[in-house]
């Protein structure tokens, strides 16, 4: 058995653009992907603190250092610029891995720049 368990999240992430022409998905400043261990293409939840939208969609790669936080395609309707939204991903786990994992919360400023990397639970 597996279960579905809390991997990583960005937590108050500011969004700094939405661009709703694009295919789809978020781009995400590459200093934030590489601190909460996730992965280009990987399935993220994003809740948006300014307005209660809950959705799915997939990581794309920005700039590393740009505190890039861009909602695309039809995301882009979910949130405005200067929204704060949380950025959630979860792993499937054995009971064990479960047991021993240790989930990261990466928290930011106003700018989406790392104020502090910390076990969550």
């Amino acid at each position: 058995m597996t279960f579905e368990m809390l991997y990583s999240k960005i937590h108050r992430a500011r969004v700094t653009d939405a661009n709703l022409n694009y295919v789809g998905s978020i781009t995400i400043d590459s200093n934030l992907l590489d601190a909460a261990k996730l992965r280009v293409g990987q399935k993220v939840d994003i809740v948006n603190i300014n307005n209660g939208e809950r959705f799915s969609t997939y990581v794309i790669k920005g700039a590393a250092g740009a505190g890039d936080i861009c909602l695309n395609g039809a995301a882009a309707r979910k949130a405005q610029i200067g929204d704060k939204i949380i950025i959630i991903a979860y792993a499937s786990m054995s009971e064990s891995e479960a047991d021993e994992h240790k989930p990261i919360a990466v928290l930011v400023d106003e700018n989406n720049a790392i104020t502090e990397i910390r076990d969550f639970i």
